[in-house]
């Protein structure tokens, strides 16, 4: 089963979940093109594997239920720039929050996964309230935020691609290098020749066999992690 609900406190979500409980949960982060038709279709994938997957909105503080077009980058850079880390990390908090207050979660097994801005956010979560969350799967997120990486807690499995135009290999390595240095769990994929957005398969950057593979990793990690 599948809805829209507001967690406490006015955030709207989409929610996924098998039936029957309790089960793990897994928050899934929107791109900077908003909660769409994408997002949706992957919580409600992730809930197909058997977790309680929910997809908050985060751009509701400026109005509830805002998308944007593949095709209109600029407007979904404009949005995403709005928004400030304190407030992302309390919305992803009331998330959590709402989560562990179900009976058919299992409150103790929380995990995040995120797409472009949803990788950066999945991150910073992950660094923030590192309490909470037991494992983190971000995709092609950028500017993540590195310096923080000393107060990770949970594992992280980062998927990267080759020929993102917004991420450079540099970056890609100096997250690997910090993640060693502070003797943190992070374990990083980076596909050859895959772009920007290779997992969505509404965008022209889309990558089939990278999509597959990470798709594959995902499912593996969240299960060790998480259990189901």
């Amino acid at each position: 089963m599948d809805e829209m609900i507001e967690v406490p406190g006015g955030m709207p979500a989409f929610v996924a979940r098998p039936e029957g409980g309790p089960r793990p949960a897994v928050l899934v982060i929107q791109e900077a093109f908003g909660l769409n038709n994408h997002i949706r279709d992957v919580t409600r994938r992730v809930a197909a594997e058997g977790y309680v997957a929910l997809a908050p909105d985060l751009y509701w503080r400026g109005g509830k239920g805002r998308t944007v077009a593949y095709d209109d980058l600029g407007q979904a850079i404009s949005i995403m720039q709005a928004l400030k880390d304190p407030e992302i990390v309390t919305d992803v908090g009331s998330a959590i929050a709402y989560l562990e207050q179900q009976s058919f979660v299992r409150a103790d097994r929380i995990g995040i996964t995120g797409f472009c801005m949803g990788g950066r956010v999945s991150y910073l979560a992950a660094c923030e309230i590192p309490d909470k969350i037991r494992a983190a799967a971000p995709f092609y997120g950028g500017g993540i935020p590195i310096d923080k990486t000393v107060k990770l807690k949970a594992p992280v499995l980062a998927f990267f691609g080759e020929k993102d135009g917004f991420i450079p290999l540099s970056f890609v390595e100096q997250l690997r290098n910090e993640a060693a240095k502070q003797k943190k769990q992070v374990e990083i994929v980076v596909y050859p020749g895959a772009d920007h957005g290779f997992f969505c398969n509404e965008r022209a950057s889309y990558n089939a066999a990278a999509a597959a593979d990470a798709w594959e990793r995902l499912k593996k990690f969240l299960a060790t992690h998480l259990g189901r």
